[in-house]
């Protein structure tokens, strides 16, 4: 018996498949051509029929010849079938991928694998496998290694995938290493990046996706910038970039310090931190409302070479948030509010997550997402946004406490509970007030 030689299947760029698909299309019969709406590419067209144009037999040809050269991009591509009875292309809108997760045990990850598993895909995860991986769904593949050692990961790119989901990039050296690991050999690459990219201040309260990238102020976001730029300016791998914003699971959205921190300070009565006065609005979104649209950029056309954000379309102030997650906890929550100017005098290492973020509004409008998957719905009751979150607190909260070594801040060895009892001393001196 003579084995079949193992052929790896290679991803030609992205590019060269775009255009051989347009010559296949624009070659059909004029009068198929002239069904296409006007200034649509003759593929939306043909991915949005029911039945799809008749080509010729040797437009068929063609096709095949695609599709044996590369089955799963044209696949993912097209979203079509060919039916060789009738020599018709025809709408093909479950497709069943292969799907890789960098990551996928962590905060906004594991629900998106709990969901593509429910989708049909064919799920694999590659992570250390210390953390969550219990969580994971049955009939997940998982891959241990670690990101950071070239050797193991580098090993990936011996394999393919219709789908690879980055959650694990942050920097651009990491981004460039994908980049090689996964060029020809990967349909799709999502790369999650973070709404925090965008400009601070922004110059419209409404961000779109048209809104600068710009964010002087912190370091992560300037390296999630420096990451979309690198797969934006080349062409051997097929990206779509998402930007979630504030997305809860099992942390509670507290806006300075740890959360943990918070919850204590408000169940032994005492006040918690707001940057401001506390009237921003703020968008929270949880993780399992992420999912379902980011699932269907899996294979998605109409994402590929693109970037969205996915957010909830309701925003919270930062007081009506402390506010219930006090009333979750059975306790009045009092905000106390500080400058953000002063808040970071105080301790530096808030700079990014203050002025880099949580100090301004964040209103998003979803439409580019909405365009591209359909639509899809975030729960805007922010005692049930705050309840996975609250019921995983409430488990540590009974967990015997390890805050580590007290941080450095300001020169001055103390832990950030006691930090913040001084800095309210300090404010409340000068007239600041709880509320």
């Amino acid at each position: 018996m003579i084995k079949k030689p193992n052929v790896r299947r290679q991803y030609p760029p992205i590019r060269s498949i775009h255009a051989a698909r347009s010559a296949l299309l624009s070659s059909a019969a004029g009068s198929e051509r002239s069904l296409a709406a006007p200034g649509k590419k003759p593929f939306a067209w043909v991915h949005q029929c029911n039945s799809g144009p008749v080509f010729s037999a040797g437009q068929i040809a063609l096709f095949r010849e695609l599709a044996r050269a590369n089955s799963t991009l044209i696949r993912i591509l097209t979203r079509v079938s060919l039916d060789s009875k009738t020599n018709e292309i025809r709408s093909k809108r479950s497709v069943a991928l292969s799907i890789l997760f960098v990551g996928g045990s962590g905060q906004i990850s594991l629900t998106s694998v709990r969901g593509a598993v429910a989708a049909g895909h064919k799920v694999t995860v590659f992570n250390r496998g210390k953390s969550s991986m219990a969580e994971v769904p049955a009939g997940v593949t998982s891959i241990v290694g670690d990101i950071h050692d070239r050797e193991s990961y580098a090993r990936l790119g011996g394999s393919t995938f219709d789908v690879v989901c980055a959650f694990m990039v942050f920097r651009p050296e990491q981004i460039s290493q994908d980049i090689t690991t996964f060029s020809g050999r990967v349909g799709q690459y999502i790369f999650i990046s973070s709404a925090s990219v965008y400009q601070k201040p922004a110059r419209h309260y409404i961000i779109t996706e048209k809104t600068p990238l710009e964010n002087p102020y912190w370091e992560y976001s300037r390296h999630k910038i420096a990451c979309e730029r690198l797969l934006q300016d080349q062409s051997t791998l097929s990206y779509t970039i998402v930007r979630p914003s504030h997305t809860v699971r099992t942390r509670l959205p507290i806006q300075i310090g740890d959360p943990m921190t918070g919850v204590r300070r408000m169940l032994a009565g005492k006040s918690v931190l707001v940057a401001g006065d506390g009237t921003s609005p703020w968008t929270l979104t949880r993780a399992i409302d992420f999912s379902v649209p980011f699932i269907r950029l899996f294979g998605n056309h109409r994402a590929l070479g693109e970037d969205f954000h996915i957010t909830n379309d309701r925003a919270f102030t930062w007081d009506q948030i402390h506010t219930a997650i006090g009333r979750a906890l059975g306790v009045e929550t009092r905000n106390f509010h500080v400058p953000t100017d002063t808040l970071i005098r105080y301790n530096p290492e808030w700079t990014g997550p203050l002025i880099g973020d949580k100090k301004w509004t964040a209103l998003f409008d979803n439409s580019k997402i909405k365009n591209a998957v359909g639509q899809f719905t975030c729960s805007e009751d922010l005692d049930e946004i705050l309840a996975e979150p609250m019921a995983r607190a409430k488990l540590d909260l009974k967990m015997p406490r390890n805050d580590g070594p007290p941080n450095q801040l300001g020169g001055v060895a103390e832990d950030e509970d006691t930090l913040m009892d001084r800095i309210i001393a300090d404010q409340s001196a000068l007239g600041s007030h709880a509320c």
